[in-house]
């Protein structure tokens, strides 16, 4: 047997271990789900040991740990590191569900759940590759060492200190991660690009309590109609950033590349209808694709304050909140951006309002794979064999900071080898990971494996 026919024998196994680790709410962004962050991590760990002779580790760093395995008994053969994550993002808003998001639902094809695209089932797969060619050769066709963090979902806060104390223990040839996406469900791609990314929270801050809005209204600053002021005080009309300086490092993008991206097969009517907008927006001059992909962005992701509960409560609230993004794209550094938003905000509190700025540090620089590389060549001769269909290059607009943390401390790059699609909805409620992509992967990556080893031989 070989190990895509025992892949195929064991398809509703593989299945049932997907919903299993998919029912542990590892919910990284959360203190209450410590408990569930090292059930999530012993779950890893207890599968690698099953897969077969992997040396496993569950190593504790500032946060949630790292499982780390590696099995090295091909000495001739070339080493790849295999990065996921086992944490996943809050399932809020829960009335959007269709349902419960700890209780994984089969659903037309689909298996639906927090995680189960965004990292879950597509870290799942190297797992069960691992098993498939020890199951029937004994071996590997190359070394492998597998990384799986339990932060990806707030930034990898810890995973740099990891890597720097270990940079001897991950050394590799490159990095073939699980995380990450496919463009879209009917096309193959291969990413070539991603983003990088800044954040940070501010509040503003008025009187001393919420006050009457009939005694104190007019009288007093309205903390949210100042953060709303605020707010709108970072992007010009059309769109356009308005923080002094953001676009100062921008590298322009070649007239080729501009041309590449606009041969994709894209169809803008689609795009707005399948997340339900009426006109695209953002930046002019750029197409949609060139603005999710090659454009810095800045982004409101919430903004609360004052009465939230049913009925009707008249105050005037004293305090109001937002969290801010960017993503960034070469040459913007994340530290940088976020000074000049910062500064932005300062230089623009509206009258009657302090500014406190905080949130801990969450920052990754943008990355790209050299056109190149072996490992982008091998993945793209792997999923034309899969699909029958050459692969497309596409980019990223997300952020995967494990890419440019590879790059600096360990000197290699990273091929995003993931088996989930941009329209899965992670990040959102109704997240759900196509079945048949689960079983995809689990043929691309063992072929992956095996060819990759042939081309390095």
């Amino acid at each position: 047997m070989t190990p895509l026919e025992h892949l195929g024998a064991h398809r509703d196994g593989i299945l049932a271990e997907l919903i299993e680790f998919a029912k542990i709410p590892s919910v990284s962004a959360d203190p209450d789900h410590g408990d569930d962050m090292a059930r999530a991590a012993e779950w890893v760990a207890a599968r690698l040991r099953q897969a077969g002779p992997i040396e496993v580790r569950t190593i504790a760093t500032g946060g949630n740990p790292v499982v780390y395995g590696e099995w090295l008994g091909a000495p001739n053969a070339a080493t790849l590191l295999v990065y996921g994550h086992y944490d996943v993002q809050p399932p809020d808003p829960l009335e959007r569900w269709s349902s419960d998001p700890f209780a994984p639902a089969l659903r037309d094809g689909r298996l639906y759940g927090r995680g189960v695209s965004d990292n879950k089932g597509p870290m799942l797969i190297p797992l069960k590759v691992a098993q498939a060619f020890f199951a029937t050769r004994g071996a590997l066709p190359l070394n492998v060492k597998l990384v799986f963090e339990g932060e990806e979902e707030i930034g990898s806060r810890n995973l740099e200190p990891f890597v720097a104390a270990n940079t001897t223990v991950l050394r590799a040839d490159m990095v073939l991660a699980a995380d990450g996406a496919m463009w879209r469900s009917d096309e193959p791609s291969v990413t070539i690009a991603c983003r990088g990314v800044t954040a940070l929270e501010l509040s503003l801050t008025g009187a001393n309590r919420n006050l009457h809005s009939g005694r104190y209204g007019g009288a007093i600053a309205n903390a949210l109609h100042a953060m709303a002021e605020l707010v709108s005080s970072l992007h010009t009309p059309d769109g356009r950033v308005a923080v002094a300086g953001f676009y100062d490092d921008v590298a322009p993008l070649p007239a080729d590349e501009r041309r590449a991206i606009a041969e994709l097969p894209f169809d803008e009517a689609r795009f707005l209808s399948d997340v339900g907008a009426p006109a695209p927006f953002g930046e002019p001059g750029f197409s949609t694709l060139e603005r999710q992909w090659t454009r810095p962005t800045l982004e409101v992701n919430g903004m609360w304050g004052g009465y939230q509960g049913k009925g009707s409560q008249t105050v005037t609230p004293n305090e109001a909140h937002a969290k801010l993004s960017c993503r960034l794209v070469p040459d913007q550094d994340p530290d940088r951006i976020r000074a000049l938003v910062v500064r932005h905000l300062e230089t623009h509190v509206p009258a009657g309002v302090t500014l406190t700025v905080a949130g801990e540090r969450h920052a990754a620089r943008p990355y790209r794979i050299p056109a190149d590389h072996p490992g982008l060549l091998t993945a793209e001769r792997v999923l034309e064999q899969v699909y029958r269909k050459k692969p497309l290059r596409v980019r990223m607009g997300s952020t995967l900071p494990v890419s440019d943390l590879f790059k600096r401390l360990l000197g290699i790059d990273t091929v995003f080898f993931s088996f989930s699609t941009a329209d899965e909805s992670f990040h959102a409620p109704n997240e759900f990971f196509r079945v048949h992509r689960l079983h995809e992967g689990l043929e691309a990556w063992t072929r992956f494996w095996e060819s990759y080893a042939r081309s390095e031989q």
